[in-house]
């Protein structure tokens, strides 16, 4: 029975609900309602595909050459892949102009989409077959194939990502991008692990290769994006290469601010970048051990993530676009006092968890509202130019400033001043970006992806 003063209800499926009961439900699934929409749930099996190979390029590959005797200077060498990621902008015109013969039959996007993920499995396997310490030239010729076909794979994916996607499910289809990334690169990692010391690293691979195929699927069962189609005849009157190649460029700066938004892209993640990327470092010199970071820094922090997420869609769609990213900035800024606290704190648990939860928690809320603002910035016309060269531009001061100067600067100032310094770094980031909102630059900034719908 119900309790005195609290009316009940009896649901569709014959249970009984009081009245508050069905108002937890109903908050609860209006919060998960855009989520669960065909469009989001599409780019959550898009991210699948996305995050596997740059998890067979990262730890996997570092385990799998550790594991062989390869020595550790060589080991680290091979991060120089990742640069392929950074430099996608360079080539993502292919994806934007050039049509492919027989498959082009089925789109712009839904072809290049097949053609890169038979791409995909080929470079996979063929990393998988090379022996490292047979051949370790060959080894890095592979992981450099497989660091150029996964770049290229996330321009056709973050393009078909976001033309796929309404304006006003953005931020529904960025989270579930990320819970899908995510899932595609943990899986991976775990899988490939399990697997290599039961079957070999080579079969480990093979059977990894099949995350290739959840995109492919995804851009078959969905066809080619509506908002692309829309688009597609513009361009078909563009005479030269050059249209594909410069256009994208001339378009974003012809808006108002664009100067000051690209130095955001730039600015916003500097801060997060260098205190993210010395953390094992940190972990090391306090005297983690390998499970405890396993437990606390890969597991609490995918949990945490994930959460972060979910969040992170709830505040995108009840506060909109600009409040959301701005709190994100604020929370992602702040999160690195919590390296600050626990590396003056000492080798603690408790201390890790708290500060790596933190952090992660924060990074899926900036990981839902930042991509969401990133995607609404491209235009129609260039989706896949524009958002590699946006990304790009996002990480690779970061990655080239933390490479060049955290070591030092961690040895002359300590782990807490660096981490107090990073959180510094991070707020003009921060401030640039109100002051964006305060003069009326984010809403001007805005591409077509962020403001025209299916039927606009």
């Amino acid at each position: 029975m119900a309790r005195f003063g609290t009316k009940s209800r009896v649901t569709p499926f014959g249970v009984a609900c009081s009245d508050r009961q069905m108002t937890y439900r109903s908050r609860f699934y209006q919060a998960i309602a855009p989520c669960i929409e065909r469009n989001p749930l599409a780019a959550f099996f898009l991210g699948m595909s996305s995050g596997f190979p740059y998890a067979l390029i990262g730890a996997t590959l570092t385990t799998r050459l550790a594991q062989v005797g390869i020595d550790k200077k060589s080991v680290t060498t091979f991060a120089l892949v990742f640069l392929a990621y950074n430099l996608k902008f360079l080539w993502a015109w292919m994806v934007e102009g050039i049509r492919l013969p027989v498959l082009g039959r089925l789109g712009q996007r839904v072809s290049w989409m097949i053609f890169v993920g038979v791409l995909m499995i080929a470079a996979v396997l063929n990393l998988a077959f090379v022996d490292p310490a047979a051949n370790l030239m060959a080894t890095a010729q592979a992981a450099i194939l497989l660091g150029i076909a996964g770049a290229t794979y996330d321009i056709i994916i973050d393009a078909y990502r976001i033309e796929l996607l309404e304006p006003r499910q953005l931020g529904a289809g960025a989270g579930m991008s990320q819970y899908g990334w995510r899932i595609g690169a943990t899986g991976t990692s775990a899988l490939v692990l399990i697997l290599s010391a039961r079957i070999g690293w080579e079969m480990a691979y093979a059977v990894c290769a099949l995350f290739a195929l959840p995109a492919m699927i995804t851009a078959l069962v969905m066809g080619e994006p509506i908002r692309h189609q829309h688009h597609e005849k513009k361009k078909r009157s563009w005479k030269n290469v050059g249209d594909f190649i410069i256009d994208p460029f001339i378009e974003f700066f012809r808006r108002k601010g664009a100067f000051l938004v690209l130095l955001f892209i730039i600015l916003h993640k500097v801060g997060d970048t260098l205190a993210n990327l010395t953390l094992r470092l940190l972990f090391s010199d306090l005297g983690y051990t390998n499970d405890e970071i396993a437990i606390y820094d890969i597991g609490v922090g995918f949990w945490a993530l994930l959460l972060g997420v979910f969040v992170g869609g709830i505040l995108y769609a009840r506060l909109g676009m600009k409040r959301s990213v701005l709190i994100s900035l604020i929370l992602m800024a702040i999160s690195n006092l919590s390296f600050a606290g626990l590396a003056a704190l000492g080798h603690s648990n408790l201390g890790m968890a708290a500060a790596i939860g933190f952090e992660n928690f924060t990074s899926g809320i900036g990981g839902v509202t930042v991509v969401a603002y990133f995607s609404a910035l491209c235009s129609l016309n260039f989706t896949a130019a524009q958002y590699s060269l946006i990304s790009a531009a996002a990480s690779i001061f970061g990655r080239v400033a933390t490479g060049t100067t955290a070591g030092s600067l961690i040895e002359s100032l300590g782990y807490v001043s660096f981490y107090i310094l990073t959180t510094v770094i991070a707020f003009p980031g921060v401030i640039l970006f109100w002051a964006m909102m305060r003069a009326g630059l984010i809403d001007k900034s805005i591409g077509s992806a962020g403001s025209e719908s299916t039927n606009g």
